[in-house]
């Protein structure tokens, strides 16, 4: 692969209009941040579950939050890239480089768009509809990939989707983004016909397929397999990822520390691990100086944080570029967070294992996942029964309060169920909830 391919400012739906890399006031790809952030979708996030339930007295993290974060740290990282890139004699059109910062954290924004209601619990909710629940009964009405599809929800794919897909009464294109900020996105670069044994992720529906090739071929993603067909990832979907997981990671443990899961010495080691005593002895001097002006353990705990960021963003950047040629080849097949060393790679390893034994299973975790399992499964039951009766009072009932951009006339029952699973998964924690409660008569 190459850059000078990789790199398009052609937008999907728009193919037949030329669109330039820069522009007097904001670029192509400045524009793309600005089409995500400005939308409906991007706000919901607001009221979408990160890890903890939403917030009370304390404000923890919810995905918008996150996202926010996570593209201003995806932006670091694709301008230390693009430093280095800019040294490469092999990239002709070096005034697109300066679009990476732009375009990583563009991806990021989007990155969790199609994630449902509840987190991860939302999708595993989905699945298990159609897997164990009532909406096993469907699997002869679809195809062997649309089930597996349907069977195992996946938040990547579900973005595509929403950013691509011709919802009813919308444009062509849907968002009409460029073809590189939707390829940063697509961390998978293969249907679920093609998952990897053990793993239910996927980059694409199959109702998306048609438009996953365009974007492949369009930035010349190389093939790495054929039957089945999986695709090598854009070069910049490694920067949006190790983005994702830094913040994630570390933030975690900054809200944990928050809502007293963590204790403060806990918090300290766990962030302070990441620091050479030698190595980084300059930090440790620096350390002192600020924690004998500031004594609020909080803030405290979000210098070590910035610390800790700061140092990854460096570090992860120095992998990508130490593989660079690996991955334009389509040969680099792990996360960058996995190419750490030293301090970094061991003090990474705690804080994941600790948050998979303490945080992600913290009580008050398990019960909002025990919360959305149960009402998206009613919701998905409701609306898909609906829509296979169409002719009873009750379930005409029920279709009026589906929003007309979901429109399920005229389809087959894969492209039915995806508009439902379209409704329920672009719902926020809390209008779930709502709506759950008018359709079981509970608010009455």
């Amino acid at each position: 692969m190459n850059w000078d391919k990789l790199l398009s400012a052609k937008r999907l739906g728009l193919e037949d209009r030329e669109f330039k890399n820069t522009d007097e006031i904001r670029s192509q790809f400045q524009r793309d941040y600005d089409l995500i952030i400005f939308s409906s979708p991007f706000r919901r996030l607001q009221n979408k579950t990160q890890v903890f339930p939403l917030p009370g007295s304390i404000f923890v993290h919810n995905r918008l939050t996150h996202s926010l974060e996570v593209a201003s740290v995806g932006r670091s990282l694709a301008n230390l890239v693009a430093q280095y890139l800019q040294n490469r004699e092999d990239i002709q059109n070096k005034v697109i480089l300066n679009e990476l910062g732009s375009i990583v954290s563009a991806a990021c924004l989007a990155h969790d768009l199609g994630n449902p209601p509840f987190g991860h619990a939302g999708e595993v909710a989905i699945s298990k509809y159609f897997l164990e629940g009532n909406g096993r009964k469907f699997k002869n009405a679809v195809t062997p990939d649309e089930w597996n599809d349907l069977t195992n929800f996946e938040g990547n794919a579900n973005a595509l989707r929403l950013l691509t897909h011709q919802f009813s009464g919308r444009r062509k294109g849907g968002f009409a983004l460029t073809y590189t900020t939707l390829a940063s996105l697509i961390k998978y670069p293969y249907g679920s016909n093609a998952m990897i044994p053990g793993k239910s992720k996927f980059g694409y529906f199959q109702a998306e397929k048609d438009t996953f090739l365009k974007i492949v071929h369009e930035l010349g993603l190389k093939k790495v397999s054929d039957q089945p067909a999986r695709f090598a990832r854009h070069p910049l979907v490694f920067l949006v990822e190790a983005a994702d997981d830094i913040c994630y990671e570390i933030m975690d443990i900054e809200d944990a520390h928050k809502l007293k899961i963590l204790d403060t010495p806990k918090t300290f080691e766990l962030l302070l691990n990441f620091f050479d005593p030698i190595k980084d002895k300059h930090f440790f001097e620096i350390k002192e100086q600020v924690f004998e002006e500031v004594k609020d353990l909080n803030e405290q705990v979000a210098y070590l944080r910035a610390s800790v960021i700061g140092k990854l963003i460096r570090e992860t950047a120095e992998v990508f570029i130490k593989n660079h040629d690996l991955i334009l080849r389509g040969e680099y097949n792990q996360t960058l967070i996995k190419g750490l060393q030293g301090k970094s790679e061991e003090a990474f390893e705690k804080c994941k294992n600790l948050a998979i034994r303490e945080i992600y299973n913290h009580k008050s975790v398990i019960k909002i996942e025990l919360t959305g399992f149960n009402v998206l499964g009613i919701l998905l039951d409701e609306f898909i029964t609906a829509i296979f009766n169409p002719d009873s009072n009750y379930s005409q009932k029920i279709l009026s309060i589906l929003p007309s951009q979901f429109s399920v006339e005229g389809h087959s029952f894969y492209k039915k169920a995806l508009s439902i699973v379209d409704f329920v998964s672009g719902m926020t924690d809390l209008y779930a909830v709502d709506l759950y409660k008018d359709i079981k008569g509970i608010n009455l």
